[in-house]
């Protein structure tokens, strides 16, 4: 390993030592550069990867509330612009009690190659609040969100950063957001968010733009290995809005879904999963998973045990979505889906599999298509929104889609010439990091010392 890598990961570990997560991703990506790192001995004089690794920005403030009983309760809000080298600073605001600097940081820093994938002009930041909407009414919902924005207006702009949706914010939440920043600004600034409704500057695919590209991505790897996907079952994790569009586009596919889930448990139909039954019980009713046997009672339901592996990851399938959050696969359940017989995983969730895990998965010929690559449709159709919204025009639902497609094989290009030019052999994780990298290297030492 080249010793200015050694030296770099030491120093972000020692300042970093409580954010287990971002040391995780910057690990995970320094460690797949170093082919590069070792071409260039001047990133080390420059300070190029320390640079890389160190937020431009990190923003945290109090988001005040008041619930519907009348009592006022405290949240911690945060955004962290990372790097914004390539363009405005993108990224989603996740919304969830399990959220602290160390998850933000590591989803800005995926962020910035995900983004330099895409090829469009977006640099990389993240943001959200330890606030969850689960259990709240409408309206303490919209209480949190412009108490939210009052401070984060300060900080964003369509040149500036842009912020979207991620887990816990959707059409809703951003609505609420808009809205607020709006009143506050005085003006109509359509491009300071993106995930907004069709009636207001939103873009047509940006709600199925995420699982979609995801299935795009798996596509273009599987024609390239000359696998057919026609008739291979599969099973995701998750039932949010990137499993549910996953769900879909495979079903267009011919992939056979048997399995969905939630974080209480999972649902198995050996039918076939019934996605629009999936949308009734999660985007409209908002309710757990098991209402499915309400419909379909001889469907299977596994509730999940704490501090024990997701019970879907026990059904066995060629083809396995993580679409749910972070570190969802650790080694022993990537030793389960090499048992189970799966042959590729598609990450469309941010960072689902623990490092040692990828490396097995890797080791034992399961082709894996690496969150920051796979999932990059979301944020590239964020940037599309953009687009439409300064040019104050709308694509159709087609020419987005047809877009997105583009986009995805693009990306899975620019990966596939980093594993051969760098003979990886099947590890996409690392073309994607190197395709990324070399791309805000090249942004970020033509801008200087910054």
């Amino acid at each position: 390993m080249s010793s200015y890598i050694e030296k770099v990961l030491k120093k972000i570990q020692e300042k970093n030592q409580y954010e287990k997560e971002f040391n995780q991703a910057v690990k995970e990506v320094l460690y797949s550069i170093k082919p590069v790192v070792e071409k260039h001995p001047e990133f080390e004089k420059s300070a190029l990867l320390e640079r890389l690794c160190e937020p431009e920005r990190i923003i945290t403030f109090r988001v005040p509330w008041t619930d519907d009983r009348g009592n006022v309760q405290i949240n911690r809000g945060f955004r962290v612009q990372f790097n914004g080298s390539i363009g405005p600073f993108k990224g989603g605001l996740r919304f969830h009690e399990n959220v602290n600097l160390s998850i933000i940081k590591f989803l800005g820093f995926e962020q910035v190659f995900k983004n330099a994938l895409t090829g469009l002009p977006i640099g990389g930041g993240k943001g959200g609040s330890d606030f969850s909407p689960k259990g709240k009414s409408d309206n303490e919902i919209m209480r949190f969100c412009q108490s939210f924005m009052n401070e984060l207006q300060r900080h964003i702009g369509h040149d500036l950063d842009v912020p979207a949706g991620d887990i816990g914010v959707g059409a809703r939440e951003i609505g609420y957001l808009f809205g607020q920043y709006r009143k506050i600004k005085n003006c109509f600034e359509a491009g300071v968010l993106t995930g907004k409704g069709l009636s207001y500057g939103g873009s047509l695919a940006r709600k199925e733009a995420t699982g979609f590209g995801l299935l795009y991505f798996i596509s273009a790897m599987a024609q390239h290995h000359s696998i057919d996907l026609k008739g291979k079952s599969a099973i995701i994790s998750g039932s949010g809005n990137v499993a549910i569009y996953a769900c879909q586009k495979a079903q267009e596919l011919g992939i056979k879904v048997i399995a969905m889930s939630d974080s209480t448990g999972c649902i198995k139909d050996e039918k076939g999963i019934d996605i629009e039954e999936i949308k009734r019980i999660k985007e409209v009713e908002r309710l757990r998973i098991k209402e499915y046997l309400k419909k379909y009672p001889d469907a299977q339901y596994f509730e999940n045990i704490p501090n024990q592996p997701q019970k879907i990851f026990s059904i066995p399938a060629q083809i396995v979505l993580p679409c749910a959050t972070q570190n969802d696969i650790n080694l022993d359940t990537a030793k389960q889906l090499v048992k189970n017989g799966t042959i590729i995983i598609g990450e469309g969730a941010n960072m689902p599999t623990e490092n040692d895990a990828i490396e097995y998965l890797i080791q034992n010929n399961i082709l894996l298509a690496p969150a920051k690559a796979a999932n990059a449709g979301g944020v590239a159709t964020s940037a599309l929104e953009m687009s439409q919204n300064s040019m104050r025009y709308f694509w159709s639902f087609e020419e987005v889609d047809q877009k997105l497609k583009q986009i995805m094989n693009n990306i899975y290009s620019s990966c596939l010439d980093a594993v051969e030019e760098y003979n990886l052999g099947i590890n996409y994780c690392a073309g994607a990091n190197i395709a990324g990298f070399k791309k805000v290297a090249d942004a970020m030492t033509a801008q200087g010392i910054i």
